[in-house]
């Protein structure tokens, strides 16, 4: 696995990473979210292509590199893992578009929004 995106996505989902993504292994729940599916984007683990683009995009800081993953974040890994062990429950994501098909952007988060998502999930700063 090249690229994680991590629990810090849940209910953020900005697509900002689908956007950018070349291979489109960026996927999205097909079906209502669980507790053991919440609601965020996923990578595909052999899907991926460890091209990096996705990460900086981000505005909630929510993705990094396997090798950098911070360990409060780890189970992130089998979190996204399920994009190929249980493919029917999910669907690439696709960017939101208004009824004139153009793209619709989320409002970027504050630097005070950030750090309380990640003090939510157990990272510091």
């Amino acid at each position: 696995m090249a690229y994680i995106i991590t629990q810090l996505c849940t209910d953020c989902v900005d697509m900002g990473c689908v956007e950018v993504c070349p291979v489109e292994c960026i996927y999205q729940l097909a079906d209502e979210p669980t507790p053991e599916r919440p609601n965020m984007l996923y990578i595909h683990p052999t899907e991926c292509i460890n091209c990096g683009a996705c990460e900086p995009e981000c505005p909630w800081e929510a993705i990094y590199e396997d090798m950098e993953m911070p360990a409060a974040l780890k189970s992130d890994i089998e979190l996204n893992a399920l994009t190929e062990e249980r493919p029917s429950l999910f669907k690439v994501a696709e960017m939101q578009r208004d009824e004139h098909g153009r793209l619709i952007h989320k409002p970027a988060p504050g630097s005070d929004a950030i750090a309380a998502n990640k003090a939510k999930w157990g990272l510091s700063g």
